[in-house]
């Protein structure tokens, strides 16, 4: 016979949430750096987010994933570029406008590493295809 456990409350460092929630952690409010955080409350600040964290994604800082999403490069490329801290969307937009060559050349490797993705997609899917062509008539000739 089994025995019934109490269900217990999954819970993850601030660090974590911070990574799940797209912010800064350093720059979030103690109470949230200091706790920890369970499934339930990131569930809550994802849902109905605190005006802490409206700002925080509106403004900055932002973690460097952010920051490169944003730029349209890799976070690599944010360190080949010289990037190494969190930036604030007015230092983001700032980047933008003025895209410095880094932030070109980077762009460019970024494209081509999404133009090869999909090159390598399609060429699976084809070898797929083929396969299953193969396997098809393999079934037609054994009967």
């Amino acid at each position: 016979m089994t025995s019934l456990k109490p269900k217990t409350t999954q819970t993850m460092k601030p660090a974590t949430a911070a990574k799940k929630l797209g912010v800064y952690l350093p720059a979030t409010p103690a109470e949230f750096q200091e706790g920890v955080v369970s499934r339930e409350e990131l569930n809550s600040l994802q849902a109905e987010p605190p005006t802490w964290l409206v700002e925080l994604r509106r403004n900055g800082p932002h973690p460097r994933p952010v920051v490169a999403a944003k730029l349209g490069v890799s976070v690599s490329g944010l360190a080949r570029g010289g990037v190494t801290e969190a930036l604030t969307t007015a230092e983001i937009e700032d980047l933008k406008s003025n895209c410095p060559d880094w932030l070109r050349r980077e762009r460019m490797t970024q494209e081509d590493v999404r133009k090869e993705a999909v090159r390598v997609k399609e060429k699976q899917v084809e070898q797929e295809k083929k396969q299953a062509e193969r396997a098809a008539a393999a079934l037609r000739e054994r009967r």
